[in-house]
């Protein structure tokens, strides 16, 4: 019984001691370069300007087929 009373008082100090201890601000400054962002931002300039590109093409497509269904 002796045994048991120890474990269950080390384990409550061990848990209580978990939430006492004090967080300690991390002073790694986050540094980015410029060259990477942009590049991003001309990487998703370009994928936009395709995107458009195949989304008129589909359009303009779709109101071929739709025209020449229509009129034939």
């Amino acid at each position: 019984m002796k045994n048991s009373n120890s474990t269950l008082s080390s384990l409550k100090k061990k848990l209580i001691a978990k939430y006492l201890e004090e967080e300690k601000p991390s002073k790694t400054s986050k540094s980015t370069d410029i060259n990477v962002l942009l590049n991003r931002v001309k990487l998703n300039q370009k994928n936009e300007s395709k995107r458009k590109l195949y989304f008129s093409a589909f359009a303009s497509t779709g109101l071929v087929l739709f025209g020449l269904l229509i009129f034939n």
